[in-house]
């Protein structure tokens, strides 16, 4: 099979692309720096345009980082471009392409953000969209994605939480002050994380090239946990103190409106995945971060 990825140099596509390549598939890199990208990437093409691509299916993970800076107004709408801007792109190229040759399956990103602020709620794929920032912005790209639909593929999203491994992502970021002991919750920390290992999400978005369905699939484990006992599983798993906690004003006096990504509570469940015969290898966030800091 050949597949276009879009965000593949991104933290997802460093893991998934390598897999894609072991599992014998054609992988092509859409990208702006193709040096990069045939440096972290060995064994796929990277690509600047999509002039004279054909693919079987397309994976679409691009978009700017959410946690860089602060939300100002430009950085907003760098954030709505990088992801809506790509995917109008690719329905611009997969409308040009003849009927049968089309791509099969569109996977496209989205993230837990979709809900917004939901306190204790369990939340499946049938639950609505928040209103804030990200929200919005996930309804956005999710409804470009979906338009797609009408030329033929199968289109289905993910609505990924926080993907863990030690080399990146929100994990990284957290670990030198775990380390030395200055870790801690974020405000109260009764606000709940929803969580997966990158194993997991990578085999997961390989599971919906061949088993998914249209429409949307929570990319979480089954186990969400509260900040609190994330910090204290994190502390434990790294034998070291939880000392500190990080009051929510703080945070939002350093971070502005960014540091919702904190602070609020998202209680996902990845129901549909589960329903349709998808198995997670990390089920617990202690095994789970055993596997990423023990290896």
């Amino acid at each position: 099979m050949h597949l276009l990825i879009t965000g593949g140099t991104g933290f997802i596509g460093q893991a998934l692309c390598p897999t894609l390549v072991q599992a014998g598939h054609r992988v092509s890199v859409l990208t702006r720096n193709r040096r990069r990208a045939n440096r972290t990437l060995p064994g796929v093409t990277a690509v600047e345009t999509l002039d004279g691509i054909q693919a079987d299916a397309v994976i679409n993970l691009a978009g700017e980082p959410l946690a860089a800076g602060r939300w100002t107004d430009a950085r907003k709408q760098c954030l709505r471009e990088s992801r809506l801007g790509i995917t109008r792109q690719l329905h611009a190229w997969i409308a040009q392409q003849p009927a049968g040759q089309r791509p099969a399956v569109l996977i496209s990103g989205s993230a837990v953000g979709y809900y917004g602020d939901r306190g204790d709620t369990a939340l499946t794929e049938a639950a609505s969209a928040g209103n804030d920032f990200s929200a919005v912005l996930c309804r956005d790209w999710e409804a470009e994605a979906h338009a797609i639909a009408a030329l033929g593929p199968r289109v289905s999203w993910v609505r990924t939480g926080i993907v863990l491994d030690r080399d990146g992502g929100a994990l990284a970021r957290m670990l030198p002050a775990f380390r030395f002991g200055g870790g801690g919750r974020f405000g109260d920390g009764r606000h709940w994380m929803s969580w997966i290992h990158r194993t997991d999400m990578v085999a997961l978005l390989l599971w919906l090239l061949r088993h998914g369905e249209p429409g949307a699939y929570n990319a979480t484990a089954p186990t969400p946990v509260t900040n609190a006992e994330f910090a204290r599983t994190l502390a434990q798993v790294l034998h070291r103190p939880v000392l500190l906690s990080l009051p929510g004003r703080l945070l939002r006096l350093g971070f502005g409106e960014m540091a919702d990504l904190l602070l609020i509570s998202q209680r996902v469940l990845p129901q549909r995945a589960l329903d349709t015969g998808f198995r997670f290898q990390y089920v617990q966030l202690e095994a789970a971060l055993r596997a990423i800091l023990q290896r």
